[in-house]
């Protein structure tokens, strides 16, 4: 039998409710902070991620997904979200129009890692990129459009933590205290970090195994290393975030994953659960679209794990809207009456009612067994001597019950049913 492959998943019916309710509040949220969606391709150039990312990240090194296509050109199957973002603000020219740019995605994302609670080789995040304004302002709009969209969703008990990483000004300053603070101590560090105190000191601040973590909870804080530009931007952005009345905390072990990162980082992380599962963070990247070929252009993201997001949301047993389905079937006692069922059916839906209708030459019995397996409110029936006198049966299948209509009478019934949600579930907004 073959089998998805390791590290991705298939989305069932059952779980599409939590899928479509995520769409929809992100869709919502993003509309009341003036952002517009963009969809880029699902593979770029490998150069992108090579140049944005950086060559000593993990991610470049061990977790694309990278493939030569037909004509020799290298390809990587997307494994983040903002460098494509800035790439098509680049090639299309969105920096001539006002800035910032605000724009949010809904994409798969693809990384060779060790699959694990919430996190696939293929997974899907929603992410939001303001482009073209260094105002600390924006920084604070970003982290609570984050807030809200979790919120809105039902989640509770949350963490915001926030640092400064600083800027290439003052951030060399910063990196030179960390190698010489963790000299003595490389012979103590994972594998991983012993490589990362060389090229990428800042990593050793995130690493989650214990040796290593010890060793960073002493380590120099960036906040003490920041310029007074960076420092003023920082402070300033604490400040709006009070006046958003948003709880944060400050953690100077916070740095992000991706080299592109400068000044203000954050992450949003289930309270209960502390670093281990953080379903959500961003940061500024005023250097990554000159880096790419454009012009300085300061510019700040989020990114969220859809499937960790869906965890949270189970174990926090918030409960999601249905996705709308039938609730009714037309059915018939005869297979010479198939055409008229086809007919009726096509009527309702045409007037926003789902329904059903029933295939084969099962007897009525079995179609009305069907209809009770399928949890259906109501069956159609249409019998010959109703359907000669221009009516139909309708029979409520909780009750037991049925009554002769027309097919005016009947869509007005199934069509205020749905308006008052009783047996109809109410299409997410």
């Amino acid at each position: 039998m073959y089998q998805a492959p390791r590290g991705t998943s298939d989305i069932l019916p059952q779980d599409q409710p939590y899928w479509s309710y995520i769409e929809a509040v992100a869709t919502a949220t993003c509309r009341l902070y003036g952002y517009q969606r963009i969809d880029t391709p699902i593979f770029e150039d490998a150069r992108l991620f090579v140049r944005s990312i950086g060559e000593g990240t993990d991610i470049v090194e061990k977790e694309m997904y990278t493939f030569k296509d037909r004509g020799g050109d290298d390809l990587t199957l997307r494994p983040e979200g903002t460098a494509p973002v800035c790439r098509a603000y680049l090639e299309h020219g969105l920096f001539n129009v006002p800035q910032p740019v605000r724009l949010y995605y809904l994409s798969a994302i693809f990384r060779y890692e060790r699959p694990q609670s919430g996190r696939y080789r293929q997974h899907h995040q929603f992410g939001y990129e303001a482009i073209g304004d260094p105002d600390p302002a924006v920084d604070a709009e970003v982290i609570d459009l984050a807030w809200q969209f979790y919120r809105t969703l039902g989640l509770s008990d949350l963490n915001l933590q926030i640092n400064s990483i600083g800027c290439k000004g003052c951030r060399p300053g910063y990196l030179e205290k960390l190698k010489e603070y963790y000299t003595p101590n490389i012979p103590g560090l994972c594998a991983d970090c012993q490589g990362r105190w060389q090229r990428n000191p800042l990593r050793l601040l995130d690493c989650k195994k214990a040796s290593c973590q010890e060793a960073a909870g002493s380590a120099p804080k960036s906040e003490e290393c920041l310029c007074q530009e960076c420092r003023t931007h920082f402070d300033q952005l604490k400040s709006y975030l009070k006046s958003l009345e948003l709880p944060f905390q400050t953690n100077h072990r916070l740095v992000r994953g991706l080299d592109y990162y400068t000044r203000t980082v954050f992450e949003i992380q289930p309270e209960e659960e502390k670093a281990q599962s953080t379903i959500g963070g961003g940061g500024r990247y005023d250097d990554l679209i000159e880096e790419l070929g454009g012009r300085p252009t300061p510019a700040i993201g989020f990114a969220t794990g859809m499937e960790r997001v869906i965890l949270n949301l189970k174990k926090q047993e918030v409960p999601v809207p249905e996705v709308p389905r039938p609730t009714a079937m037309v059915v018939h006692t005869s297979p010479h009456f198939r055409d008229e069922g086809l007919k009726l059916a096509g009527r309702l839906r045409r007037q926003g009612v789902p329904v059903l209708t029933s295939t084969g030459a099962r007897s009525l019995k079995a179609q009305l067994r069907q209809a009770d397996a399928l949890g259906l409110n109501h069956t159609i029936i249409i019998a010959e001597d109703e359907w000669s006198r221009g009516t139909v049966i309708l029979r409520d299948m909780k009750k037991a019950e049925q009554k002769t209509v027309t097919p005016d009478e009947l869509s007005r019934f199934l069509v205020e049913e749905q308006v008052r949600g009783t047996n109809w579930t109410t299409p997410i907004h």
